[in-house]
């Protein structure tokens, strides 16, 4: 500090002798205090000497001097010898630290005398300063009327000492010290945590390290050390310890850093427990476990810690002013009334617990979905979660992402794609009941699933699957529409009910005030009223594009289903079928109603044309006729209501023949006018063969039974002759034939060509093939074929009712992009048939046109082909 020399000039040589004397004797005075550590021998000397500078205005001149010396002192004498001690652990943060806890030990013991030593010397040195700060006030008692500045030259001189030790310390700082800082903290903690445990496996409480446990509220950590339990009092030695070091680095003035120590060991230790309690379990909740242990563990260590350093009173109630947090209820166990500090650090480990927890839920939120409903807990948990962080364009960032990597792939079936996406609905239904997030992840399985071309036949499977498990063997059982659909007809029952219940003003004013804005991730083309119900089955329809899509795809599988039934038993397909006219309406489902009757009408009319023939049988004619119907099981349809079905030709063997044609005479004396027209190539046929050792039953398409029933005239057959006997082209039967083969009923001796193959009925069957056939009892096509015409079949041939109309919209308008005739024959073609395609539809057709050269298509338009 510079000081004013123009004062010199007032004084006289005497004035300026006694000053310099003075001055001489002040130095010396400070080396014997400062350099002799103990040595008090110079204090009246130093009171005398200051009072004479003091008088001669140099007091600022020896507080700079004498701070100056501490700073070089304490240089000398403390810092770098505290700095020192650890040198020998500046590889600390790259260590394994688990395999050097010898280390460790040392460090924390390093640390400890450490600060106790240089605690030591700054303690002396405040103890000289305060001899100064006594000199200085006897100058100014000695002729100072107004007492009320004494204090002002202590704080002001013990601040600037404070700051100087500050300084230092922190300009001399080796970099791995906060690291070594947070090992320290980070290890206590731990043994802390050590502690607590054994303390609850000893019986004072359920504490379990997997957290599956509900934790006892403890009592508080007893700073005092009175409690005889021994758990407790480890914890108070402990917490004392700690304390001390805690005092020792604040005194020092590294608060700041101190706290940032413990604070991030605190948040690392529970880091540790939530990864160690979440990480692969979606089966159990976890978080209420997590809130107990930041209850037992940490909170408890922070009271007491902040107790032993005198920080548990709140520093803002002389003030008048009341936290928002003081109104937080208590709910800390041992602790009847926590200071805003520690509610402010619950706060905080609690948020970090939400999200490190979130976090782990969205990073496998694809595999917590695969396990959906099982994994419940953990979406509740996610749920809890995101309702305190907020975050939940995270969680859409991220398993859109997950999605595009895992799911939406060419090598993922349909099937697993659909189910999938019905558990993350009904999983983002518990998260987000508006259905705001569910629209953004839905989105791209939506657009990917319209470009599979089975996308609708497998959504009808689920549709009609009650068991809800996927063909691969993926999926719950929980994945199933027609729980879907039974919940939707309760919902309906409960809906009509709930309508004659008028809600009054009140409760609408209440509704009202609980309103709240759509978040900004929402579609703002959906209302809120859209948005409030989570529809599955509507969110299915909605990637179809149209309702009658799936309604005639589910009319093709419901055909097949009832033609293969041999016992009428349709039961499960009236439950659906009356779980769907709900859900679509009775209208669009009238077809496959006339349907399920035909069933119920073929079980009637077939026991009544046996029972006919059977009093035939009693009166004495026709016995033969009667024993062979009763071998006939027919289902009659109504063929303008069923789908299309494929036509082959078939040649069935003569009693065969002779069976049908009495039993569509029967009919027709039953039914007259109406006839009966066999669909031959339709149907299921058991059949019995009798081999050397044993009879074994098959169940087969009629195709199947009339190939091995052409081998009772002859045992070898050219296939040739058989296809013609049969009625099949030749490439056909040979196909067919590989399931005889396969069986080891026939044997195949091949040939040149497929004409000339030789098919021989096997004398014996091979050992090789017992097993095979001893275990077969169902022989039904392997190729897989469908009776049904594809849906995408009937389009087309619907389509061809517009083929005209296309033709001449292009005669008159010449190039017409595909959006204008679509919209074109939505507006003209008004009256039956109703043009009700969608463009997809639309394109596929005139794609088929092209194809036949019909046809033609130049820059993104269709014409009529030249």
């Amino acid at each position: 500090m510079p000081v004013d020399l123009s004062i010199l000039d007032s004084l006289s040589e005497q004035a300026i002798g006694e000053i310099l004397q003075s001055w001489s004797a002040f130095v010396y005075c400070t080396e014997i205090l400062l350099g002799g550590r103990g040595d008090l021998s110079a204090v009246s000397e130093l009171a005398s000497s200051v009072a004479i500078l003091c008088r001669n205005g140099l007091r600022s001149l020896l507080e700079d001097h004498f701070l100056q010396y501490l700073e070089e002192a304490f240089m000398a004498s403390a810092v770098l010898k505290f700095w020192r001690h650890f040198d020998p652990y500046s590889d600390v943060p790259g260590l394994d630290l688990k395999n050097h806890q010898a280390l460790v030990n040392q460090l924390q013991e390093a640390l400890s005398s450490s600060l106790e030593e240089i605690c030591s010397e700054k303690n002396y040195q405040e103890k000289c300063l305060s001899l100064l700060i006594h000199a200085l006030e006897s100058y100014e008692e000695s002729f100072a009327t107004d007492k009320m500045y004494y204090g002002h030259h202590e704080s002001n001189l013990l601040s600037r000492y404070q700051l100087m030790v500050s300084s230092v310390l922190l300009t001399t700082l080796p970099f791995h010290f906060p690291e070594v800082l947070r090992l320290y903290f980070k290890h206590k903690l731990e043994e802390l945590n050590t502690i607590i445990n054994i303390s609850y496996e000893d019986g004072m409480g359920s504490l379990k390290n997997d957290g599956n446990v509900k934790y006892d509220a403890p009592d508080e950590m007893n700073i005092d050390g009175n409690h005889s339990e021994s758990a407790v009092s480890k914890n108070y030695s402990l917490v004392k310890s700690i304390g001390k070091v805690v005092l020792d680095l604040r005194n020092l003035g590294f608060t700041a850093l101190t706290e940032d120590a413990y604070a991030s060991s605190i948040i690392q230790l529970l880091k540790a427990k939530v990864q160690n309690l979440a990480v692969d379990d979606y089966r159990t909740p976890v978080l209420q476990s997590i809130k107990e242990w930041i209850q037992v563990v940490p909170l408890q260590f922070l009271h007491a810690l902040l107790c032993y350093l005198g920080d548990s009173y709140d520093n803002d109630v002389s003030s008048g002013l009341i936290s928002p947090l003081a109104s937080r209820p208590p709910s800390y166990p041992g602790i009847d009334a926590p200071s805003e500090g520690l509610v402010r650090w619950q706060l905080r480990l609690e948020y970090f617990a939400y999200e490190k927890l979130q976090d782990l839920r969205i990073g496998k939120l694809f595999e917590i979905i695969v396990d959906y409903p099982d994994s419940s807990p953990a979406i509740e948990d996610l749920k809890q979660c995101l309702e305190h962080t907020g975050q939940h364009s995270k969680l859409v960032d991220s398993f859109i992402s997950s999605l595009r990597y895992r799911l939406l792939t060419a090598g993922a079936s349909t099937n697993d794609i659909l189910h999938q996406y019905v558990s993350t609905i009904k999983a983002l239904r518990t998260i987000d009941p508006t259905g705001v997030f569910l629209e953004a992840v839905g989105e791209p399985i939506r657009d990917y699933l319209r470009g599979r071309k089975d996308t609708i036949k497998c959504i009808v499977t689920m549709l009609t699957d009650g068991s809800g498990v996927n063909p691969s063997g993926t999926g719950n059982t929980g994945d199933s529409l027609l729980e879907e659909l039974n919940k939707e007809a309760e919902n309906q029952e409960t809906a009509d009910t709930d309508e004659d219940i008028n809600v009054d003003d009140k409760q609408a004013w209440i509704n009202a005030e609980c309103w709240e804005p759509d978040p900004l991730e929402a579609d703002p083309l959906r209302g809120c009223r859209q948005r409030g119900k989570i529809d599955i089955l509507e969110m299915l329809v909605s990637i179809i594009g149209s309702k009658d899509q799936l309604v005639n795809e589910y009319r093709i599988m419901l055909a097949e289903k009832l033609l293969n039934k041999s016992d009428y038993d349709i039961d499960s397909e009236i439950r659906t079928l009356e779980l769907l006219k709900i859900h679509f309406g009775e209208s669009n489902m009238q077809k496959c109603e006339v349907m399920v009757n035909d069933l119920i009408s073929s079980k009637r009319m077939n026991a009544n044309i046996k029972a006919s023939k059977s009093q035939l049988a009693v009166n004495g004619s026709e016995q033969e006729k009667a024993l062979s119907l009763d071998l006939v099981d027919a289902t009659i349809i109504s063929s303008n209501f069923w789908p299309s079905i494929q036509e082959e030709s078939l040649h069935l063997p003569l009693p065969v023949e002779q069976i049908l044609s009495d039993y569509a005479e029967k009919f027709h004396e039953i039914k007259a006018p109406r006839k009966l027209l066999w669909k031959k190539y339709l149907g299921t046929v058991k059949l019995e063969l009798q081999f050397d050792d044993r009879n074994v039953e098959f169940s087969v398409t009629p195709l199947h039974a009339a190939i091995i029933m052409q081998f009772q005239e002859k045992t070898s057959w050219v296939s040739e002759s058989l296809a013609a006997a049969v009625g099949l082209p030749v490439d056909v039967l040979n196909r067919r034939m590989s399931f005889w083969i396969g069986k080891g009923v026939i044997r195949d001796s091949g040939g040149t060509n497929s004409n000339d193959r030789v098919f021989t009925l096997a004398d014996d069957v091979t050992d090789a093939n017992r097993h095979d056939i001893s275990n077969e009892t169902e022989g039904m096509d392997e190729e897989g074929e469908s009776s049904m015409a594809s849906f995408e079949e009937q389009v087309q041939k619907e389509m061809t009712i517009y083929q005209k109309f296309i033709e001449g919209m292009l005669t008159n308008f010449g190039g017409m992009t595909l959006d204008r005739i679509h919209n074109t024959l939505k507006m003209f073609c008004v009256a039956e048939p109703t043009y009700d395609k969608s463009l997809q539809q639309l394109q596929s057709f005139l794609s088929m046109l092209i194809a036949e050269e019909k046809l033609d298509m130049r820059d993104g338009q269709y014409f009529l082909k030249k």
